[in-house]
């Protein structure tokens, strides 16, 4: 007991004293430290006194599905130094294969007593991943926000990109550029975001009189080998350009392209999707879909806290346009 008061009296910088008075709910302290002091229990993995338990920590979990795609570490730092200056802590749970799952996270986040959970990206936007725990969170009525389309049976605030529109955008770039052999490079069959991006692409391509060839979508992974595999049979299929879901899959397209002996832009035309870092500096600089990702990170934070401050219902979805940045990786339709 000594050494967990010395442990969580230095990190708060007050005196044990204070610290036992706090968890022995003994008053002479302010609200400021009271709540300092039960945040340095949580996150030094101490458990609270069950008599402090009812009370919601000023923890917030931020769940990632990976690392290795730069879009989630982008939005991780906007959300997490919006939340600190909120005076609340993320915990970051980062999932990998093999390793804790998201309904692990959930349990330890609920066991810990966060005030609320963001999800950028995770099992809510696949139609075959388990969901069971996502009702968990619901049951505690707990703050709970997404980052990017779920599945229609999850009823939780939501923020994302409009997929549908992206994909318009960047079919439409191609088809004014001379392209009618357009491919769609996309993460796998369930995920919803892939979904709404197929739908915006077939109705655009509907409306400009091409017709959708179900030969050019391949689904795949998030990650350059997936793309490399993908681009390669959408080439085979005689694509002239490729539309990708994400920028990893992209570098993958053109890694494909030059492997095949084309050229990027000469002969075919790659179009990325996020615009996350550096992808102005490859070779060449990649023509991609950029997501607002400061006013998303923004929109999650001020609905997260309506939430917890309950003066807002979860449920509502706000789709945030996207812009198509141009650049050096889409040129015209090679001749014949």
């Amino acid at each position: 007991m000594s050494k967990r008061l010395a442990e969580v009296a230095r990190k708060v910088g007050v005196s044990e004293a204070t610290v036992s008075r706090v968890l022995n709910g003994k008053p002479g302290v302010s609200d400021s430290t009271r709540q300092a002091v039960l945040t340095a229990l949580d996150v030094l993995g101490y458990e609270r006194p069950t008599k402090l338990r009812g009370e919601r920590a000023r923890l917030v979990g931020l769940v990632l599905p990976e690392l290795q795609n730069p879009i989630f570490p982008a939005l991780a730092e906007i959300i997490g130094g919006a939340l600190a200056q909120n005076g609340y802590t993320p915990l970051l749970c980062t999932q990998n294969a093999g390793g804790i799952t998201e309904s692990d996270y959930v349990d330890l986040l609920l066991a810990q007593q966060v005030s609320g959970v963001i999800f950028l990206g995770g099992n809510y936007t696949e139609a075959d991943a388990p969901h069971e725990h996502y009702a968990r969170l619901a049951q505690v009525n707990l703050p709970t926000v997404l980052v990017s389309a779920p599945v229609p049976e999850l009823d939780f605030a939501t923020v994302s990109t409009d997929d549908s529109f992206a994909a318009e955008q960047a079919v439409l770039h191609l088809h004014q550029l001379g392209h009618r052999r357009i491919g769609l490079l996309l993460g796998p069959a369930g995920h919803q975001p892939s979904r709404r991006k197929l739908e915006g692409a077939r109705r655009v391509l509907d409306r400009l009189g091409v017709g959708f060839d179900p030969a050019l979508v391949v689904n795949g992974l998030y990650s350059i080998e997936s793309g490399q595999a993908g681009a390669t049979r959408l080439l085979g299929a005689g694509a002239t350009a490729l539309v990708c879901a994400s920028d990893p899959l992209a570098l993958g397209a053109i890694r494909a392209a030059r492997r095949a002996g084309l050229a990027v832009p000469g002969d075919v035309s790659v179009i990325g999707f996020d615009d996350s870092a550096l992808m102005a500096f490859t070779e060449p600089p990649l023509t991609t879909v950029r997501q607002p990702i400061d006013a998303m990170g923004r929109a999650v934070i001020d609905m997260l806290l309506g939430q917890i401050a309950g003066t807002a219902q979860p449920g509502d979805e706000l789709l945030f346009e996207p812009e198509l940045v141009l650049r050096a990786s889409t040129g015209p339709v090679p001749a014949a």
